[in-house]
């Protein structure tokens, strides 16, 4: 598997990645209106703008997106990897780069983890630092972990 970085023409095939996770896993953890939530924020322009920043990558596997990410300065603002290839690295993988690109101008990568998500983070070494409260329609709140990790030590080579 191969991850890169995400082009305009990748754009539907990015949408439906993220599209699939969400309507796939979400619903286990959270109530339609979180699900549908989700699935506006990412839409098509929010993923233009995501591939346009230069920062939104791929996971290719036999010539088929599998997975994504993105991060926007020390934050990753989202990591999806289709429901058919979680559980094989694949999220592991798209951490790793984000990290890497991450960690050339800061010390800190930070992130909103998702339920389904809490734990990939939590065995990556990140912690929580607090939990975000979103309201959405219908009195129903979107709950959520603030959580970071260091990436290296002041002024020195990568933390373990």
């Amino acid at each position: 598997m191969e991850y890169i970085t995400a082009i305009s023409d990748m754009s539907e095939a990015i949408y439906n990645v993220i599209h699939m996770a969400i309507k796939t896993i979400y619903p286990q953890y959270y109530p339609q209106e979180v699900v549908d939530f989700f699935c506006r924020h990412h839409n098509k322009e929010h993923i233009l703008a995501g591939i346009a920043s230069g920062n939104m990558g791929v996971l290719m596997r036999d010539n088929i997106i599998v997975g994504t990410g993105c991060f926007d300065g020390n934050h990753i603002t989202g990591v999806y990897v289709l429901p058919s290839y979680q559980k094989q690295g694949c999220g592991s993988q798209i951490m790793d780069c984000l990290e890497t690109e991450i960690i050339k101008k800061h010390e800190v990568a930070i992130l909103d983890a998702s339920l389904p998500a809490a734990c990939l983070y939590e065995h990556r070494g990140y912690k929580t630092i607090g939990h975000g409260i979103y309201e959405l329609e219908n009195d129903v709140k979107l709950v959520y972990e603030i959580m970071e990790k260091r990436l290296r030590l002041k002024n020195s080579a990568i933390a373990s």
